[in-house]
C-alpha cells in the first residue's frame, strides 16, 4: 500500500487477495469487501466507533499508531461515540437536518451557486473546485448550524486540515498541521457558543443546531466541551465531504460524455447519478473502528486494541457485490446501494444536504454549459495516502 492517485489499484488487492489485510506490522487492519464491513458495523460490542488513534504514514513506508484518545473517553461524541451516548446525539442535531429543514433550504442553495459561479466565471473558465465544491458546502454548514460567516475561509481551512485525522492516513507533516487546525476550530466553536448561549450570535433561529446544542448545554444536560465536540464534527465532516463529492460528480461527468448526454436528456436522473458519483468516488476512504477484545472478522483474528479500518471505497467496488463495478449505472430500478455515507447505526446525519447540493450544482453546470470539458493541463489531484481528492478542476465555459 503506498501512495496513489488512483486507490483502486488497492481496492483490487483486497477483492482478489484477502478482504482484512494488516497494514505492515501496524496495529491497523484494512477491511475492503462490502459483507465484512457491514458485518463490522452490525457488531458494535466489538468493533467501537471510538476514534481512539489515526493512521500516522512514514517516507520510508511504515505505520506508527497516533493515538487521539482513550476508549470511553468523553471527548468521542455522535459519529465517533457508542450506544445511549450517540443515539442521544444524534437525536440532539437531526431535527436541524430533517427533510423538511432540507428542503427548505433549496432555493438559498440555488442562489449560492449561481452567485459563486457568476463570480467565479472568468474568460470563459471556471475552476469548479475553487469557485463552486470548496466553498458551497461550508456556507450551507454555517447556515444550518447557525454559524456566523464572516470565518467561511478559516472554517473551510480547518475542516481541510482536521479531516486527516477522521479519514484514517495521514502524513507526519499532516500531522502537525491538523493538530493546530483542531485546537483553533475548537476555540472558534467554543467562542459560539458561548456566545449563542449568552443570547448573541445568530441567536434569532431556535432551528439551527447551535441553538438547539446552547439550550441543552444551558438546561445542564449536555457539557461545554461535548457540545463543541459534537459541531467540530458537524463542520468537518459535512463540508469537505460534500466537497469532494461535488468535485468527483463533475470530473466523472467529464470523462463520460454518454452519461452527461443522458442526464442532459434525462434531468431526472441527476439524482441517480449522484449515487453512482458516491459509489464511484466515495469521499470518505474509510472509518475506523476499535476492537474492543480478542475476536474474529472473516476468519481473521484480531486482538484486542487493534484497530480495523473499514474502507467504504473498496466495499462501494467489490465485484462480489456488483456486476461490473467501475460502470456508471442511470438505471434507477438498479438502485445499486454504496457505503459512502456509512451503514447502521452510524448513517451520516447529513447525507440529504449532500444529495441536495450536488443534484443543484451538477443541474446548474448542465444549465450553464454546452458540454462539460476541462482543461486538460489544469486538474490537479491532492496528493497522499489513499487521497482522492481534487486541488483544481478548470472547466471550459463556452461554445464546444
Amino acid at each position: 500500500m503506498h501512495h496513489t492517485d488512483d486507490p483502486t489499484t488497492f481496492y483490487a488487492r483486497l477483492h482478489q487477495d484477502a478482504p482484512i489485510q494488516q497494514i505492515g506490522e501496524s496495529s491497523f487492519y484494512a477491511v475492503g469487501s462490502w459483507d465484512l464491513i457491514a458485518e463490522a458495523v452490525s457488531r458494535p460490542d466489538d468493533f467501537s466507533s471510538n476514534l481512539t488513534a489515526t493512521m500516522v504514514w512514514h517516507d520510508d513506508g511504515t505505520v506508527s499508531e497516533f493515538p487521539v484518545a482513550g476508549l470511553g473517553d468523553a471527548m468521542h461524541v455522535l459519529a465517533t461515540a457508542d450506544g445511549p451516548r450517540h443515539r442521544d446525539h444524534r437525536t440532539l442535531v437531526m431535527p436541524s437536518v430533517s427533510p423538511a429543514r432540507i428542503r427548505a433550504l433549496e432555493p438559498q442553495v440555488r442562489r449560492l451557486v449561481a452567485d459563486a459561479w457568476r463570480s467565479g466565471l472568468h474568460d470563459g473558465r471556471i475552476d469548479w473546485v475553487a469557485a463552486i465544491a470548496g466553498r458551497i458546502p461550508m456556507a450551507v454548514v454555517t447556515e444550518l448550524l447557525g454559524l456566523r460567516t464572516d470565518a467561511l475561509d478559516d472554517l473551510t481551512r480547518w475542516a481541510v486540515a482536521t479531516n486527516v485525522l477522521i479519514d484514517g492516513v495521514i502524513t507526519p507533516a499532516q500531522l502537525a498541521t491538523a493538530t493546530a487546525a483542531v485546537a483553533e476550530l475548537t476555540a472558534h466553536l467554543s467562542h459560539a457558543l458561548t456566545e449563542r448561549m449568552a443570547g448573541g450570535g445568530n441567536g434569532s433561529d431556535n432551528s439551527t443546531a447551535l441553538s438547539q446544542i446552547a439550550d441543552r448545554v444551558t438546561e445542564g444536560r449536555l457539557d461545554h466541551d461535548e457540545a463543541v465536540m459534537i459541531l467540530f464534527q458537524l463542520v468537518a465532516a459535512g463540508a469537505e465531504s460534500t466537497t469532494t463529492l461535488l468535485s468527483s460528480a463533475v470530473w466523472l461527468l467529464s470523462r463520460h460524455p454518454d452519461t452527461e448526454a443522458e442526464l442532459r436528456r434525462e434531468p431526472a436522473l441527476i439524482p441517480v447519478f449522484v449515487e453512482e458519483a458516491l459509489r464511484l468516488e466515495t469521499p470518505f476512504r474509510g472509518h475506523f473502528r476499535h476492537v474492543v477484545s480478542d475476536t474474529t472478522l472473516g476468519g481473521t483474528a484480531l486482538p484486542a486494541g487493534a484497530h480495523v479500518f473499514l474502507m467504504w471505497g473498496a466495499g462501494n467496488r467489490d465485484p462480489a457485490r456488483f456486476d461490473d463495478p467501475a460502470i456508471i449505472d442511470l438505471d434507477p430500478a438498479a438502485r445499486r446501494s454504496h457505503l459512502a455515507f456509512g451503514k447502521g447505526l452510524h448513517l451520516c446525519v447529513g447525507a440529504a444536504l449532500a444529495r441536495l447540493q450536488a443534484r443543484i450544482a451538477i443541474e446548474h453546470l448542465l444549465a450553464e454549459t454546452p458540454a462539460v470539458r476541462l482543461d486538460a493541463d489544469g486538474s490537479r489531484w491532492e496528493e497522499g495516502v489513499l487521497a482522492r481528492k481534487l486541488a483544481t478542476l478548470p472547466v471550459i465555459v463556452g461554445d464546444v
